[in-house]
C-alpha cells in the first residue's frame, strides 16, 4: 500500500521514512526514536492559562480616579512651585558680546593667552541669601552630549592604570599623544576643561572684602572615592608619578599642578571631577564653590554691593557660546526648578476637568436605555 506525506506531516516531525504511530516509532522507517511534536508543554503558561484581571471601566471606578488624581497633584504640585520660588537665584552674564560689558575685552581671549585676561562686574543683590550658597558657571551653546566628545575619555587612565597612563586608549584620539608622548589625561572632554577664575567679593564703603569659596566638597562621593585615582606610587610626588606624560593641549599646566593641596590634586582635583561629568543638554551649570553660613544670626549673602573678578581664560565666542556665574541657595527638592511644579498643577488640574466633564455627560447620558428593542 502506497502512503503519501503532506507538508504538514513533515513540518509536524514526522520521519521522512515512515508513519508515526501511537505508542511506537515508525512504519517502514526503521527507527525506534520519541515521536517529535510541536504541541506546546502542558503548562499553565505555555497554554495561556495563567490567572488574569481585566477592570471593567465604568463610571463608577473613572469618575473618583479622576477626582482622586486631581485633588492630589495639584496641592502636590503648589507645593513644589512655591518651594521652587522660594530659592534665591542671582545670574550673571560675563561672556562679553555687549559692547558696554567689562569682559567685552576679553571677547576674543585664546586658550594660551598670557597674562590672562581679566575683568570685573560690579553687581547688587536686592534680597539677602539665608542658607548655604553654591556657586554655578554655566554655559550654552556647548554639546558635551556630542557622541564622540563622550567617549573621548579612557576611564582606566582615570582609575590610576599605570598601563594606560603611559598608553591611553584609542577613543581618545585626537587627543591622545602630543610630541611622541601620551597626554594625562587624554580625551577632548579633558582637553576643553572649563578653566576661568571666579571671585568674589563684598563692597561695603568702598571697601572689598572677600568671600570665602569653598573648593572641596563640590563632587560626587562616588567619582573623588571610586572612579578617580592617581597613578599608584608615592602619592606625595605626583610629579614623578606623571613623569613621561604630557599636558591636554588647551591647558596651561600639568595635571599634578591643578591644586596645592595633595587631597585635591592630580586626577582627584575636584573642578576637574566635575568637569568630566557631561552634561545632557547644551546649556547647563556645573558647581563650582561653596559659600557656607558661618553663623544662623546672620544672612549668607547679605544685601548690598559686590563685585565678581574673572580671570578671562575660556573661549567660548568662536561657536557662539555664552558664560554665566549663578549665585543659588538650595531647598528639600534641589536647585530652583519650576517645572516640576508646573507639571503636577497641569496634570492634576486637566484629570479633574475631565472628571467633571465626564460627570456631566454620565448624569445626563447615562440613564438612558440605548439598547436596541428585540423582536420577539
Amino acid at each position: 500500500m502506497a502512503v503519501n506525506y503532506s507538508a504538514k506531516e513533515e513540518a509536524d516531525g514526522h520521519p521522512s521514512g515512515g508513519v508515526g504511530v501511537p505508542g511506537g516509532g515508525a512504519v517502514g522507517g526503521g527507527g525506534g526514536g520519541a515521536v517529535k511534536t510541536r504541541k506546546p508543554d502542558n503548562t499553565a503558561f505555555k497554554q495561556q492559562r495563567l490567572p488574569a484581571w481585566q477592570p471593567i471601566l465604568t463610571a463608577g471606578t473613572v469618575l473618583p480616579a479622576f477626582f482622586i488624581i486631581g485633588l492630589i497633584f495639584i496641592p502636590i504640585g503648589i507645593g513644589i512651585f512655591v518651594t521652587s520660588n522660594n530659592i534665591r537665584e542671582y545670574e550673571i552674564d560675563y561672556t562679553g558680546t555687549e559692547p558696554s560689558s567689562p569682559c567685552n575685552k576679553c571677547l576674543n581671549v585664546s586658550w594660551d593667552s598670557t597674562p590672562p585676561c581679566t575683568c570685573t562686574i560690579n553687581f547688587t543683590l536686592e534680597h539677602s541669601f539665608e542658607s548655604n550658597v553654591f556657586m554655578y558657571y554655566g554655559l550654552s551653546n556647548f554639546y558635551q552630549n556630542h557622541r564622540r566628545y563622550v567617549k573621548s575619555r579612557d576611564d582606566s587612565q582615570l582609575n590610576g592604570d599605570n598601563g594606560s597612563l603611559l598608553n591611553p586608549s584609542k577613543e581618545c584620539e585626537p587627543y591622545r599623544t602630543n610630541e611622541d608622548k601620551p597626554i594625562a589625561p587624554c580625551g577632548a572632554i579633558a582637553n576643553s576643561m572649563f578653566n576661568d577664575t571666579l571671585e568674589l567679593y563684598r563692597i561695603d564703603n568702598d571697601t572689598r572684602t572677600p568671600i570665602t569659596l569653598i573648593k572641596k566638597g563640590i563632587a560626587w562621593w562616588t567619582d573623588k572615592n571610586v572612579k578617580f585615582r592617581n597613578p599608584t606610587g608615592d602619592g606625595n610626588n605626583l610629579t614623578a608619578l606623571f613623569q613621561g606624560t604630557t599636558k591636554p593641549v588647551n591647558w596651561p599646566k600639568p595635571v599634578y599642578m591643578l591644586d596645592s593641596e595633595p587631597d585635591n590634586n592630580g586626577f582627584i582635583n575636584e573642578d576637574f571631577i566635575v568637569w568630566m561629568r557631561t552634561a545632557a543638554l547644551p546649556t547647563f551649570r556645573k558647581l563650582y564653590r561653596l559659600i557656607e553660613r558661618k553663623n544662623n544670626l546672620q544672612p549668607t549673602l547679605q544685601a548690598g554691593k559686590y563685585s565678581l573678578d574673572i580671570a578671562y581664560n575660556y573661549p567660548v565666542h568662536s561657536f557662539d557660546g555664552r558664560k554665566r556665574m549663578i549665585l543659588s541657595t538650595i531647598s528639600w527638592m534641589g536647585g530652583k526648578n519650576p517645572f516640576l511644579g508646573i507639571a503636577y498643577i497641569t496634570v492634576g488640574s486637566i484629570c479633574f476637568f475631565l472628571g467633571v466633564v465626564l460627570l456631566i455627560i454620565h448624569h445626563k447620558y447615562g440613564n438612558r436605555n440605548t439598547s436596541a428593542d428585540i423582536p420577539n
